[in-house]
């Protein structure tokens, strides 16, 4: 039976991805800062799939988290066959506006937590030539995004790190996958300290979580570098950079940003 380790496991995406993963007879290492809500979503899964669960109990935004994490693993004898770098957050705000210390921990957890686990977990399975890595970006990777800025750029260093990695493993089999949803029903926005009149995204469909783990799945099965996952919509937000000079779409998606 494979293993999956999945990071921000306790809610959002990241808890449908175990929801999945385990009706598909996964094993799961759920990795979160909550005791409380891994512990109850290991023992549902455990119960209703017959799978087995491991919890590890970790805030990613600690500098030696990472290795923790590994060490943990490592000390349970257990091998990973798919690793979901999905834990994350961000902040709405003018940069010199938002507190540098919560862009400082959005950096750690966004960008350095996911390269350290990529760099502990990937030669592992480039030794096996078997396995895979998710690693979640967002349709803000697609170009800068005023008022959400160091998000906006992380999402751009997972996209750009994650597609680097699925060249240089494509033929060592190793699958690398960035999923890139656009909004997307969960605590993000909240987490953000986005304003109500923000939710959806001034009217922008919300996609649920369900659906961006369908897509996702469906796209490292097709051994994909990356997936737009959430409708069409993303699709057409994610092309527009292709297509606009770059002056013009920063100020037209810093005006929409500015204004919810």
């Amino acid at each position: 039976m494979k293993t999956a380790l999945i990071t921000g496991a306790s809610s959002g995406i990241g808890e449908t991805f175990a929801r999945e993963l385990a009706s598909r007879k996964t094993d799961l290492v759920l990795v979160a800062r909550s005791q409380e809500k891994l512990e109850k979503l290991a023992t549902e899964l455990s119960s209703k799939y017959q799978v087995k669960t491991e919890v590890i109990v970790k805030d990613l935004t600690e500098v030696t988290a990472g290795q923790a994490v590994f060490d943990a693993v490592q000390a349970k004898g257990l091998t990973i066959d798919l690793l979901i770098n999905n834990a994350g957050f961000g902040d709405y705000g003018a940069f010199s506006d938002r507190p540098l210390s919560k862009q400082m921990t959005m950096v750690q957890l966004n960008i350095t937590a996911v390269v350290e686990l990529t760099g502990l977990f990937l030669p592992l399975m480039q030794q096996r030539s078997n396995g895979a890595i998710i690693n979640l970006s967002s349709i803000a990777g697609f170009q800068p995004i005023p008022y959400m800025s160091v998000y906006a750029a992380t999402k751009a260093f997972i996209l750009n790190f994650s597609e680097a990695l699925w060249a240089e493993n494509k033929d060592r089999g190793v699958r690398i996958l960035a999923v890139c949803p656009g909004p997307t029903e969960s605590e993000f926005y909240d987490r953000a300290d986005f304003p109500d009149s923000a939710t959806g995204l001034n009217g922008m469909t919300m996609a649920s979580a369900e659906k961006v783990v369908q897509e996702a799945l469906k796209a490292l099965d097709k051994g994909q570098s990356t997936v737009v996952a959430g409708g069409f919509a993303n699709q057409v937000i994610v092309n527009l950079p292709r297509l606009v000079p770059r002056d013009l779409l920063v100020s037209v998606v810093g005006k929409q940003f500015k204004n919810i």
